[in-house]
């Protein structure tokens, strides 16, 4: 089977936020964006792995395992949806497994995410 790689840096959101740094959310967006832009487009059944690299900062004492993964899942594949995805029918539905991982970067510069897609069939188009 075939598999597309990428690295994504910057820090992971899921949810928009309220207080703080309110545009946050959509810097990750177009980090998204810019990281999967020129990967080849997927048309057909494919299965996701990502496992997002949360900073420290994600890991308050109220919220000792970090960020809802389902959450940053969501940002994670409609960003998908307007690159890898953008020429599928139903963008993320040909996602028809997802392995989600969430750990601790080790430095703050190490944020981001790996992002693995297995192709299920060759319905790809360059």
């Amino acid at each position: 089977m075939k598999s597309i790689r990428a690295r994504i840096t910057g820090t992971p959101y899921g949810s928009d936020k309220v207080t703080g740094d309110l545009i946050a959310p959509q810097r990750w967006t177009d980090k998204i964006i810019e990281g999967t832009a020129s990967l080849e487009k997927i048309n057909g059944p494919c299965i996701l792995r990502v496992t997002f690299h949360l900073p420290q900062n994600k890991f308050p004492s109220d919220l000792p395992y970090g960020n809802d993964v389902d959450n940053l899942l969501k940002r994670f594949c409609d960003a998908l949806g307007q690159t890898i995805f953008s020429e599928a029918p139903g963008k993320d539905s040909v996602i028809i497994s997802i392995e989600a991982t969430k750990v601790k970067a080790i430095t703050d510069a190490e944020a981001g995410a790996d992002l693995e897609i297995i192709i299920i069939n060759h319905l790809t188009t360059g």
